[in-house]
């Protein structure tokens, strides 16, 4: 007994009842296969086996000698030199209000922060420095950031998500401080 499929498409899927020969039965293909990848992992490892040691990760067997650094007690100072003229110090500067948060996938910390400047002259480059901590309060990394912008005197300027880098994820609390800043 026969029974015709083809009207519903499933024809194909079970057949007439006749058996299909193949040219070459499907494990022989598959045994030609895995000899062939034998064949190439054995050429690879060969290659690798024949390729000089590296010596990139090898532990140096002779101590390296430092050479010294001769600092002059009195280095000349011209006045092109503004490497360090005017900078301040946060003897008169403050971060009255900061809060964080997380951004960037929880990846980064966000800060913001208002920095009050009670000096008779506009400061800028400001370098501030945040602490972050477990929920314990131990220790867990330290973040700078140098804010371009310009606080002027006797006046306060808030800083709203100020990227300061990434930190770790068991960070609970920060607390940031000013360094240094430069007369405007």
């Amino acid at each position: 007994m026969k029974a015709a499929f083809g009207r519903s498409g499933l024809g194909r899927f079970v057949g007439n009842g006749e058996e299909r020969k193949w040219s070459q039965p499907a494990a022989s293909i598959w045994l030609q296969r895995g000899v062939l990848g034998l064949l190439a992992a054995g050429v690879v490892g060969a290659v690798w086996l024949m390729m000089p040691a590296s010596e990139g990760h090898v532990a140096q067997t002779e101590p390296v000698k430092l050479a010294q650094a001769n600092i002059d007690p009195d280095p000349p100072t011209s006045a092109s030199d503004t490497s360090t003229a005017g900078i301040v110090g946060p003897d008169r500067m403050r971060i009255s209000s900061q809060t964080w948060h997380r951004g960037g996938l929880g990846s980064k910390a966000l800060v913001t922060f208002t920095v009050r400047n009670d000096n008779d002259f506009a400061v800028k480059d400001v370098e501030i420095v945040c602490a972050f901590a477990r929920r314990d309060g131990s220790h867990l990394t330290d973040r700078s950031r140098v804010l371009a912008d310009t606080v002027g005197m006797k006046s306060r300027k808030t800083f709203a998500r100020v990227p300061v880098g990434f930190v770790n994820v068991n960070a609970d609390q920060a607390k940031c401080s000013l360094v240094t800043a430069r007369r405007a």
